[in-house]
């Protein structure tokens, strides 16, 4: 097993997180779904079936149809080193079309809330009593294309496609594969320009989407500075496209 000095784990541990917080807190999120609201709920229970689950569909035609049609959703994400939990995401987005949603952040000294709407970005630090909204301009790369990560899974050929799962009573199929980090500068750049920065050249990515091709659970696994890092992505209560307005106070 590989051995960290107190600085150097605490240093990795800093960027984990960073990375962590930037695929968690502001992506576009995924493939849309068709028909809003939603005919049933998805839900985020990571639980899978080797029986041979009803309901079973071609991932490609659920792609195809994805982008029909944007929706809200509910967001949990959780960010690993070293088998250590080191962050916590929980909020609602709209997704499959821009990004616009709000999220509570939390790690080892750290509560951040965030609001992103149409034309801004809005963090307050609750680590920091009486700390207010401090506004800024939206980024304009702070998109992420979980149907992007989809279809680069499904164009490394067929050992891509794992097959159908029942993921907490939801039929969903399953994409797993490698990713290398240039292959997704286009779908998802902020990621991509974060995970360079701090000397990430690939991950592991295991994917679950839907019927209607929406994601229902995302889980991506890389080395970072010595440490095994995982970030993984709970998407529930599928429904129609909502309003975040600018947080008052």
């Amino acid at each position: 097993m590989m051995t960290f000095s107190a600085r150097r784990t605490t240093v990795s541990a800093v960027a984990v997180v960073a990375v962590g917080l930037s695929v968690l807190s502001g992506c576009k999120g995924g493939p849309s779904g068709a028909g809003a609201p939603a005919p049933a709920s998805s839900s985020a229970v990571p639980t899978s079936s080797a029986a041979p689950v009803a309901g079973a569909f071609e991932p490609e035609q659920a792609l195809a149809e994805a982008e029909k049609t944007p929706y809200a959703a509910s967001i949990k994400g959780v960010t690993e080193a070293a088998g250590r939990e080191m962050s916590t995401m929980t909020g609602r987005s709209n997704l499959g079309t821009s990004f616009t949603g709000r999220a509570e952040i939390r790690s080892t000294g750290l509560w951040m809330e965030t609001v992103t709407t149409a034309d801004a970005n809005y963090v307050r630090n609750r680590t920091q009593e009486g700390s207010g909204w401090v506004k800024a301009p939206r980024s304009p790369d702070n998109e992420a294309n979980y149907a992007g990560y989809a279809k680069l899974l499904l164009a490394a050929g067929p050992s891509a496609k794992k097959g159908m799962e029942n993921r907490g009573g939801v039929p969903a199929y399953h994409l797993a594969g490698h990713l290398d980090l240039d292959q997704v500068a286009s779908i998802d750049p902020r990621t991509h320009r974060s995970m360079k920065a701090k000397g990430v050249t690939g991950f592991d990515i295991d994917q679950w989407i839907d019927s209607q091709g929406r994601t229902v659970r995302f889980e991506q696994r890389m080395e970072m500075r010595g440490m095994q890092a995982v970030n993984k992505i709970d998407f529930s209560e599928f429904g129609p496209v909502e309003t975040f307005a600018a947080p008052q106070g």
